[in-house]
């Protein structure tokens, strides 16, 4: 059993997984948002996902003290999402986002990790810096939500929020718009937090690439 560990914890730490991180990434990002608008009992697919990205997080870490805390929040994640299929499903919502955000944080930082390690850049890595974009994106869609939570308003437009799993889709959609400074113009910011929020997305949708790019020309081919 440690072997086929061992061996799972390599895989995730190789340059490899980038790939199937990639394909994960993709599905989450893009195609799980057309699934739940068709059929809203979609969402489940959407938990699991969160729930494998954050368990493959903590295989991908080096470092003991990520990699515990890494855990930690997946069981309380893994905790927060079983309560929600009790008779009040609701009531653990908001933690549960915040719990989310605070994982993604940490699975974004193990991925910058290891896109630096070792010094090196490779085709590998460049998927690699893909993935931490799309997983800015998705921290910025649950961010715009917990404020929408909080607030009782966030963004607006031609959407309609039904409050809960279902409104992913419009949450990733403006994230995404933010983050790559397109801005169509269909949905806005409501508040002052919001609108930070859409301009923080906007600097680091800007600077990300410029910086990442210059970082990996600075490194050498293996």
């Amino acid at each position: 059993m440690r072997a086929y560990i061992k061996k799972f914890k390599n895989y995730w730490e190789s340059d490899a997984s980038f790939i199937s991180l990639l394909v994960m990434l993709v599905i989450t990002v893009f195609v799980l948002p057309i699934m739940i608008d068709s059929e809203r009992e979609n969402t489940l697919f959407l938990n699991f996902m969160f729930i494998g990205l954050f368990f493959i997080g903590t295989f991908s870490s080096r470092e003991r003290t990520i990699t515990i805390a890494s855990i930690t929040m997946l069981v309380v994640h893994l905790g927060l999402r079983l309560i929600r299929f009790s008779d009040s499903p609701y009531e653990y919502y908001l933690m549960e986002r915040v719990v989310i955000v605070i994982n993604l944080l940490l699975f974004i930082f193990i991925n910058i990790r290891l896109l630096f390690r070792d010094y090196q850049v490779n085709a590998h890595r460049i998927i690699g810096a893909i993935n931490v974009y799309l997983s800015v994106a998705m921290a910025g869609a649950f961010g715009f939500e917990i404020i929408h939570l909080i607030l009782g308003g966030s963004i607006e437009g031609n959407i309609e929020l039904l409050g809960g799993d279902q409104d992913y889709g419009n949450y990733i959609y403006y994230s995404l718009t933010n983050l790559s400074t397109v801005g169509y113009g269909d949905l806005y910011a409501v508040n002052i937090q919001a609108k930070m929020l859409s301009v923080f997305l906007s600097v680091v949708g800007i600077l990300y690439p410029a910086v990442i790019i210059a970082k990996l020309i600075s490194f050498k081919a293996p």
